[in-house]
């Protein structure tokens, strides 16, 4: 397994010399999008590694290729593009659980409830799978029209609820996964597209639907098709309470002033969180020969690239909640001497916990030289939470290499997580999770996992 890197969140540190070290300066990923036909492309894998900490599937996690026949689900493509991005230090984006395209084959026989009922066991049995491992899901694609109404498809028959079923039912399969909107052609504030997609987000903040982000797709074509309000339809949408990103991007012959555009918009508005090139290379594109992305045929970067790494570095904004360093910086973690006593089984992870907070440890993923680990948190109190903070102890030698739904102090040794700027309230028995990567030669599960409540 390659190396993962983590760094911390810090507009102070050296420029970035590649896209996801310079994202990261300001509390930001940057992604792209594989198919599983690029596991076994060394020079796409050789870029993705180098420059990229988040990752889609194109095609792999869609409903037609999780659930080919009705109930039977297959994770089998989804599983290799998701193993080989944790294992290279990266997070996973799902995309996506309902969309009027690439349904299971059986849906177009179904209609009225009995699509309903399929649409949500389709998500649950996704994200039951899923649970707890991925970054953020797009529980709904491309659900309106140009002209701001809903799309007229097979899932918006079944009752104008139905995205709010989905997101509902999302949030109950998955309670620390970020839940997204995801479309196109709303990245212009003036658009009638745009307008309906922002009234629906608002009203489902107004009357508590759970969604966290909604997500642009931002295909852009050469041109002017980058329009001059982008920064501002980014933070309308933030200003209701969402975080924003941009999800599959590429530009016509990479445009150098539409990429870095789209970035410095991006790195201006503070709930922007990320961007997503969809792949890498030009050979990637599913654009044929508009030469949308960063790097050429030949896995060379082009000019766009210049222009994208050097407006995530001049960031000035940092994502809310964002890790910031040690009060001492360079200072050492609390050293801890290997235990004699052997590995913690993941099947019996430790369970503590102050009154009113309970953490527990669950192994989610091993690897030679690493694994995934997930810590749950609950509220054992009667009185809701209005924050928490987490502690574990890695064994010698492990080091924290990324962590997602949480804020980190320390990478070694003992380790505190307090709560994300979206997971800190807790009502009575309720409960978030966290996830992290740990680099190391032995797999031993944390120690002293505990948590407090606020």
């Amino acid at each position: 397994m390659a190396a993962a890197t983590f760094a911390y969140a810090d507009l102070t540190d050296p420029p970035g010399t590649t896209l996801k070290a310079a994202a990261e300066r300001s509390g930001r990923y940057f992604g792209a999008a594989m198919g599983g036909d690029r596991l076994s492309d060394s020079g796409f894998l050789a870029i993705a590694n180098r420059e990229f900490d988040m990752m889609t599937a194109v095609n792999e996690m869609k409903p037609d290729a999780t659930e080919p026949n009705q109930g039977q689900f297959d994770f089998r493509a989804g599983d290799a593009i998701y193993n080989w991005a944790v294992q290279h230090g990266m997070r996973v984006r799902g995309h996506t659980l309902a969309w009027h395209a690439q349904q299971p084959r059986f849906w177009g026989s179904l209609s009225g409830s009995s699509l309903r009922t399929a649409m949500i066991n389709h998500i649950n049995g996704v994200m039951a799978h899923y649970r707890g491992k991925l970054a953020a899901w797009d529980v709904v694609n491309e659900a309106f029209a140009e002209n701001g109404s809903r799309r007229s498809s097979n899932l918006q028959s079944t009752g104008n609820d139905w995205i709010e079923v989905a997101f509902r039912t999302a949030r109950a399969a998955d309670p620390g996964v970020k839940l997204c909107y995801n479309d196109y052609n709303i990245e212009n504030w003036t658009y009638a597209k745009t307008q309906g997609v922002y009234n629906m987000i608002r009203d489902f903040k107004a009357r508590g639907v759970p969604i966290d982000c909604v997500g642009l797709q931002t295909h852009f074509t050469g041109g002017s098709s980058l329009p001059g309000n982008f920064e501002q339809t980014l933070s309308s949408f933030a200003a209701l309470g969402v975080d924003v990103a941009l999800t599959e991007a590429d530009v016509t012959n990479a445009s150098t002033s539409q990429y870095q555009g789209l970035t410095r918009a991006c790195m201006n508005v503070p709930r922007c969180i990320g961007i997503t090139t969809w792949g890498i290379r030009d050979s990637d594109s599913w654009r044929g020969n508009e030469n949308p992305l960063l790097f050429d045929r030949n896995s060379s970067p082009k000019a766009a690239y210049s222009s994208v790494l050097n407006a995530l570095n001049a960031a000035t904004t940092m994502v809310p909640g964002s890790s910031t360093p040690p009060s001492t910086p360079g200072s050492a973690s609390p050293s801890h001497s290997a235990s004699a006593s052997p590995s913690a089984p993941s099947s019996s992870p430790p369970v503590t916990g102050q009154p009113g907070c309970a953490a527990a440890f669950r192994m989610v993923n091993s690897w030679g030289g690493g694994f995934q680990g997930e810590v749950t948190v609950t509220n054992t109190g009667s009185a809701p939470l209005g924050g928490w903070t987490a502690q574990m102890t890695l064994a010698s030698g492990q080091t924290l290499a990324n962590i997602w739904n949480g804020i980190n102090t320390g990478t070694s040794g003992t380790v505190g997580v307090r709560n994300a700027s979206y997971n800190g309230s807790l009502a009575p028995n309720a409960s978030t999770t966290f996830g992290f990567l740990v680099n190391a030669s032995t797999n031993t599960a944390p120690g002293g996992v505990s948590c407090t409540g606020a």
